[in-house]
């Protein structure tokens, strides 16, 4: 009898939930988005502003630049992981500002030499001019329309990697910081980690290296064979954990806690150490 009675309960309030209208949707808003133009193409400059945004109107942020930053590329796991760091204390929190790519070779990527990456890829090697446009269209918009505290970050992975590390090398004062996680740094038969560095100081990078094998390690190990000693640097070495594929949802947070460090006191105890070769700090 019991147990009827619970039954016509739950069927009774089951009816007023169905009875009842339901809410009207409404938009869920992340961020602004501009278009902007370069190498001839149309492109998204996204922007997902920090929760406390509004609400803190005296309050600068830090910017993360995330290259492949299109809605439909890495922009909305960036912009999670990066929020989910920041809730724990593992990163600061910062405005995100996801660049979209239409031809990865041409725009992320230098000339080459190598006879079949230029068959392969024949539109590629404007690296030069889509840093330019970095420089001076997207970084000038976005210290001008938002509350920035003057520390720029630059993010990617693979093509992207390479643009990085290549961008650290050339212009080092672009911006606060760097990560390149899996760098395609077999490009050019490792052009980039043969180029002297000099003495130069530049900001610190975190680069990793996942399973890729062949050049790709080879030019990471030399690059980091040939940084100056006064480099800070965090190499994080996943070849027996990572695969190419999963390197960067799996390793940009890690990128994120040592370029934006909180100095919370209690990361290690929650697991979240730095699991890499370190020279010097980021912050």
């Amino acid at each position: 009898m019991r147990a009827r009675l619970i039954l016509l309960a739950l069927v009774a309030v089951a009816g007023v939930a169905r009875a009842q209208p339901a809410a009207e949707p409404q938009p869920l808003t992340i961020g602004e988005s501009v278009t902007l133009e370069v190498l001839g193409a149309e492109r998204s400059v996204n922007i997902v502003l920090p929760p406390d945004y509004a609400k803190e109107p005296d309050k600068r942020w830090p910017v993360i630049y995330q290259l492949d930053g299109a809605m439909t590329q890495d922009l909305m796991m960036g912009a999670g992981l990066m929020r989910w760091g920041a809730l724990w204390g593992r990163s600061q929190d910062a405005i995100i500002v996801g660049i979209e790519t239409r031809d990865r070779q041409r725009e992320l990527l230098p000339p080459t030499g190598d006879t079949a990456e230029r068959k392969r890829w024949p539109s590629a090697g404007e690296s030069a001019m889509f840093r330019q446009w970095l420089a001076d269209t997207v970084k000038p918009m976005i210290e001008g329309r938002y509350r920035t505290d003057g520390t720029a970050f630059l993010v990617g992975e693979s093509a992207a990697g390479h643009f990085v590390v290549e961008t650290w090398a050339v212009t080092p004062g672009l911006f606060t910081g760097y990560a390149a996680i899996s760098p395609s740094l077999q490009w050019d038969g490792e052009a980039l980690s043969r180029k002297p560095l000099g003495d130069q100081k530049r900001p610190p990078i975190y680069l990793s290296l996942a399973d890729e094998g062949g050049a790709t390690e080879s030019g990471m190990l030399r690059l980091l064979g040939v940084l100056p000693h006064s480099q800070p640097y965090c190499f994080s070495d996943r070849r027996k954990e990572l695969h190419h594929a999963t390197s960067l949802h799996g390793l940009l947070p890690e990128a994120l806690q040592y370029l934006l460090p909180t100095g919370a006191d209690y990361l290690e105890e929650y697991g979240f150490t730095l699991r890499c070769e370190q020279r010097g700090g980021a912050g």
